[in-house]
């Protein structure tokens, strides 16, 4: 007696659970894509309504001057600039007894990020914190 089958298997693939899977990956990666601190520096950078908890007791100045496209840098809001190989060994005399050394920038909307950078590497040398000045809108 020859007994014939009547449900036959199915060939097809079902990819719900494939696409479910691929898109609870694409979430986990961006999530700890982000998570990820690209900045060398800690930065306490304020938004120009509010006020920053830290108070910084010394500033450092940048100004650029167009017509020699030079930048002049000045400690404290001092009137004569200082040559920027002394600017670290200033600020460490300023802030060798603060508790939570912090100073802040103060650089001219027309000076590059270059010369702002270089400022900022000072303070990761010397584990201070920066505060990046803005003005109010």
């Amino acid at each position: 007696m020859a007994i014939k089958r009547t449900t036959k298997a199915d060939a097809s693939f079902s990819m719900s659970s494939m696409t479910d899977i691929v898109f609870l990956l694409l979430i986990f990666f961006l999530v700890t894509s982000t998570l990820i601190n690209p900045n060398a520096l800690k930065l306490l950078l304020p938004k120009s309504t509010g006020q920053v908890s830290a108070k910084a007791t010394v500033s450092v100045s940048i100004k650029h001057w167009h017509e020699s496209n030079t930048f002049s840098y000045h400690i404290n809001g001092e009137e004569t600039p200082v040559r920027f190989d002394t600017i670290e060994d200033s600020l460490i005399e300023l802030l060798q007894a603060e508790e939570d050394p912090t100073f802040s920038i103060y650089a001219d909307e027309t000076v590059p990020v270059k010369e702002v950078v270089a400022v900022m590497n000072i303070a990761k040398r010397n584990h201070y914190k920066v505060i990046m000045a803005t003005s109010p809108e």
